[in-house]
């Protein structure tokens, strides 16, 4: 009986498993990862299409086309709920076809309940599709995510090809990336005073000298300065300086800048250098580009500079209010208050009917111990079609000056009409030219080259007079993928000296504009807050030039967290002008080094990872060893004394900033 129990027992045990696995094969169901709202992946340029590559043609990898599928472009994520109910992901990944001869290079990777479970290495153009066969069994978040690799985001168009998920039960069901909360690292500013900012400052004899000391603390502040040179005078309640040094003696004079209230007293070595170099220290300022774009005019420079001094923006050091194009006439242009003649009978710039006075905006601006920046081209026309420098360079620089701008973005556009190839020296010619008449006015201009990079402009920008020059192309087309702009950048370090900046483009925080969205014209930064936090460590490591370019009517209490932080300011503005550079290049982490005048050294940790991580710096990995006073920058307080490492959690693509002082 036992044994005719057990058989019928196993063998019913058997047709249950059996009938188990029929309703399981009858229930499992194909969903397609097209099917799923695509509004909530993000790409770097674009938008993801459904069956399509990015561009709308057929999917196509290495010559093999695919039925279904999503095109798309890095950098791009998507977060999936599966609810544990899918079983299996499957695709074919690679670079789409239509990039044809450019070369593109991504990186696919996949997360599954914060656990990375697939990544594919670097892809490029004409590579074989890589095949992706998970099994996610219980698995709760499914992330999907392409980045760049190797170079900057231009034709990484990238395929999720027959992309589909086995599953029984619910639905697999795009969601939002997770909420990063804004938390405000940077303390609020002591009543005490608190001088910021540089602690050298050029300037060529006999030019007019501006500088606005950049003080923080209670107001009313009472400025002074120790051995202020013959010509030069102080304003001691707003702390502008002005004047003129007429001996032409080359020398560095040393002053000391005092401030002081009711709570306390600051003081601050400050080194005039006389001679004919400027900008020893990166320009700091705003720029009206990535926010107002075409619509400029004189009422938003001047609340802009309202704000700079109202913000505090200038208490750290932000002093140059710089306008971009679209302030001169065009030929022809939907605006008609834009468009007019290019020049009067003298053949001197006419400024378009939004700037009616351009005398009376620089006095305005630097009525506020504030300086002015302009904007032209050596072609013909500017980039959005305004008239240009061409065949006018100095006449137009002598108007410039005249006007009594401080700061001159010269950039390439239509000159490409004018180039007759693509030689070194016609890429050098306009820029040669224009440089050598800003060293013949009669008053110090800082000159910005903004020509991309071409023919490396890092080894011969400060030969032809440039005080800072464009890395690379413009950062708004590719916001998220600042890092590796950063790591770029980061290469031509041994060509930075004072008065000499790599400049990787501005810092596009807070609200930025859209342009041609009249009802919407401006959005937030598409960054996180950790994002942010890691873009302006590294712009402070790299020595570049700092210049807001979002909404300054808009500027929020995070922002200027972010914006003012005179620890890291100071950092950017150290007189050794030495640009940080990675020392540690991980897939998922980054330490970044700058060697500091007084001996520190300013160290950045980065989680370059989807996930929080402990990262640890060991002080074999920036060249040292010993024991250091280790300081938190972001969060300006003292963390230890410790000897060979130091490691701390840090937060997805977020950043420790680090000052490291030699000794207890």
């Amino acid at each position: 009986m036992r044994s005719a129990g057990n058989k019928y027992y196993k063998t019913g045990f058997l047709v249950c498993i059996l009938l188990f696995s029929a309703c399981s094969l009858t229930f499992a169901k194909t969903v397609w990862l097209s099917e799923l709202d695509l509004s909530r992946m993000t790409a770097g340029w674009g938008r993801p299409q459904v069956d399509k590559s990015v561009q709308s043609n057929p999917l196509r990898i290495a010559g093999q086309e695919f039925e279904r599928g999503v095109g798309t472009h890095a950098h791009s994520i998507m977060y999936i709920d599966l609810a544990g109910q899918t079983q299996r992901f499957s695709a074919y990944v690679g670079v789409d076809d239509e990039v044809g001869n450019s070369t593109g290079t991504v990186r696919f990777k996949i997360y599954a309940d914060a656990r990375k479970i697939f990544d594919s290495g670097v892809m490029k153009t004409g590579q074989k599709a890589k095949k992706v066969d998970l099994d996610l069994a219980g698995t709760r978040t499914l992330l999907l995510i392409v980045t760049t690799a190797e170079d900057n985001s231009s034709f990484d168009h990238a395929n999720w090809a027959q992309a589909k998920f086995e599953v029984q039960g619910q639905k697999p069901r795009a969601i939002d990336s997770p909420k990063e909360e804004p938390v405000l690292l940077t303390p609020k500013p002591s009543r005490k005073p608190r001088i910021n900012g540089a602690k050298v400052y050029g300037v060529r004899p006999g030019r007019p000298f501006l500088y606005r000391i950049p003080a923080t603390g209670q107001r009313p502040l009472r400025f002074t300065v120790k051995n202020l040179p013959k010509g030069l005078s102080i304003d001691t309640k707003t702390g502008i300086i002005n004047g003129c040094i007429k001996d032409e003696t080359k020398r560095t004079l040393q002053t000391t800048l005092i401030a002081e209230n009711a709570f306390g007293k600051d003081e601050r070595e400050f080194r005039i250098v006389v001679g004919d170099r400027l900008a020893l220290t990166p320009p700091m300022g705003w720029n009206h580009w990535y926010i107002h774009y075409i619509d400029i005019t004189d009422t938003l420079m001047r609340q802009a500079a309202d704000v700079m001094i109202k913000s505090g923006m200038a208490d750290y050091g932000y002093q140059y209010v710089n306008i971009d194009d679209c302030w001169m006439n065009a030929p022809k242009y939907e605006d008609q208050k834009r468009v007019g003649p290019l020049r009067d009978s003298q053949g001197n710039i006419v400024p378009n009917e939004y700037f009616p006075d351009m005398k009376d905006l620089t006095d305005y601006i630097h009525s506020l111990g504030l300086k002015a920046g302009l904007y032209t081209s050596p072609g013909p026309y500017t980039c959005q079609g305004f008239a240009g420098t061409h065949n006018h360079e100095e006449q137009d620089a002598r108007q410039f000056a005249e006007w009594g701008f401080d700061f001159l973005k010269y950039d390439w556009c239509s000159y490409g009409r004018i180039a007759k190839d693509q030689s070194l020296p016609e890429l050098q010619k306009p820029y040669r030219i224009m440089g050598q008449i800003l060293k013949e006015l009669d008053r110090d201009i800082v000159y910005n080259l903004c020509q991309y990079g071409m023919g490396e402009v890092w080894k011969w920008g400060q030969e032809v007079g440039g005080n800072c020059w464009r890395t690379a192309g413009d950062l708004g087309f590719e916001l998220r993928n600042y890092h590796n702009v950063a790591l770029q950048n980061s290469k031509h370090r041994s060509y930075a000296v004072p008065g000499a900046w790599n400049d990787p483009d501005y810092l596009l925080l807070g609200y930025i504009g859209q342009p041609n969205i009249k009802e919407k014209p401006y959005k937030p930064c598409p960054l996180t807050p950790n994002e942010q936090y890691s873009y302006m460590s590294l712009w402070c490591l790299m020595a570049s030039p700092l210049f807001f370019s979002g909404d300054m009517n808009l500027l929020d209490e995070f922002t200027l967290n972010v914006l003012c932080n005179a620890e890291l300011i100071e950092v950017n503005q150290d007189p050794l002008g030495k640009q940080g550079y990675p020392v540690v290049v991980e897939e998922e982490r980054e330490i970044w080094k700058k060697p500091m005048e007084d001996g520190s050294v300013a160290v950045g940790l980065f989680n370059c990872g989807e996930m929080k991580q402990v990262v640890s710096l060991r002080w074999a990995d920036i060249g040292t060893k010993g024991t250091y006073r280790v300081r938190d920058l972001w969060r300006q307080k003292d963390l230890g004394v410790f000897a060979e490492k130091f490691e701390t959690q840090v937060p997805r693509h977020g950043v420790i900033m680090l000052r490291l002082y030699p000794g207890s």
